[in-house]
């Protein structure tokens, strides 16, 4: 039996739901404790989902036998807890997006290199059934050189399901910065490095009326943008156009679709883990769905993931550098708006590779996880 890595986690919000219950679904986790600035969340968390220990942060971080944080707090104070959680000399791993700004981000980055610790960070859903099956038809040559890309978020926020919505329209909120990172990590994946962005952004609505219990009727004013368009070169020579827009009521556009010289793919939503992934090659008269090649799993597949890679000593796949490089691309977005040029992407990142096909759900395997 694989060897339990103990897990700590920072913020017991709405998110915590998803991460709470990894011990029961991925044999090399175990959540020890759970803490909240607000205690009493942190108790009721821990209780719903039999955490052995709700306490405070301080009392989390002094916890020797804790080896990686998941940190659940709120974007824009993801990197302070970050930089928290490695001066207690413990590995993190954080929601999406790493930072707010890539001087931030690169301060976690570099703390972290300095004092031999690991950063994760969301999304992991790239590593789920669907998209790994896509990114195995990709590699099988399936639909040739991949040659373009297109990637749609669309809705009208989330003032009206989500109990806590204010922070959605701050810093670290809207669209790109909250949706953006599950597609452009997927991009990512598949395209590899990004080298320029063209974009466009904008705010349509300055105020929102949350309609969500338990804060129905209150305002929120509107801080960040909340449409973004925009194209995205990457090293491969392949451009990719991305739509993230919390101003739309309803649309009927692909969530990613992979545009290659022999062929097309459908992209499953890459907010989840699961959906069908379908094929089109020259010459077929119709989309033909792809047998799935990999296991459906959950959020929290990256921590396990990275807990593995600590005990082999490999690197882990939803890594630092993956989630600064998404980042470096969400700041370009902005730039290219603001500016009304091309912005040049200069982070570097690896490709991750694929999950070994043929593992069952809340497996993980403990070999090489970057190609070369």
């Amino acid at each position: 039996m694989a060897t339990r890595t103990k897990i700590g986690v920072i913020g017991c919000g709405n998110i915590s739901k998803a991460y709470l219950p990894a011990g029961e679904k991925f044999a090399n986790l175990a959540v020890v404790a759970c803490a909240d600035i607000d205690i009493a969340r942190a108790r009721a968390a821990a209780t719903t989902h039999g955490i052995p220990r709700a306490c405070s942060v301080d009392e989390l971080l002094a916890t020797p036998d804790i080896e990686i944080v998941v940190n659940l707090t709120i974007p824009r104070v993801h990197a302070e807890v970050d930089l928290a959680v490695l001066r207690a000399n413990k590995h993190v791993y954080s929601e999406k997006p790493l930072a707010l700004s890539r001087a931030e981000g690169q301060g976690v980055l570099t703390l972290a290199q300095s004092s031999g610790l690991r950063v994760g960070s969301a999304p992991d859903t790239f590593l789920g059934a669907g998209i790994q099956t896509c990114l195995k038809a990709v590699a099988d040559g399936l639909i040739g050189e991949p040659v373009a890309a297109t990637a749609f978020v669309t809705g009208h926020g989330h003032e009206s399901w989500h109990p806590d919505p204010e922070f959605y329209y701050q810093p670290g909120g809207g669209p790109l910065f909250d949706m953006g990172p599950y597609y452009l990590t997927a991009l990512v994946a598949f395209l590899g490095r990004a080298r320029r962005v063209s974009a466009s952004t904008k705010v349509t609505f300055a105020e929102r009326t949350i309609v969500s219990q338990p804060k129905s009727g209150q305002k929120i004013k509107v801080e960040v943008p909340t449409h973004y368009a925009g194209i995205i070169d990457f090293d491969s020579g392949a451009t990719a156009t991305l739509l993230a827009s919390f101003d739309m009521w309803r649309a009927k556009l692909p969530c990613i679709e992979i545009y290659g010289t022999q062929g097309s793919l459908s992209v499953p939503d890459p907010n989840g883990f699961g959906g069908e992934p379908m094929i089109f090659r020259a010459g077929d008269q119709e989309w033909t769905p792809l047998s799935f090649t990999h296991a459906i799993n959950s959020r929290s597949l990256g921590v396990s993931d990275m807990a593995a890679a600590i005990q082999a000593k490999r690197p882990h796949r939803a890594s630092g550098d993956l989630a600064f490089h998404v980042l470096d691309i969400m700041c370009a977005f902005e730039e290219s708006s603001t500016q009304g040029k091309h912005i040049e992407v200069t982070s570097q990142c690896e490709r991750p590779a694929l999950i070994p096909p043929g593992l069952g759900e809340g497996e993980i395997e403990a070999g090489n996880a970057f190609s070369c």
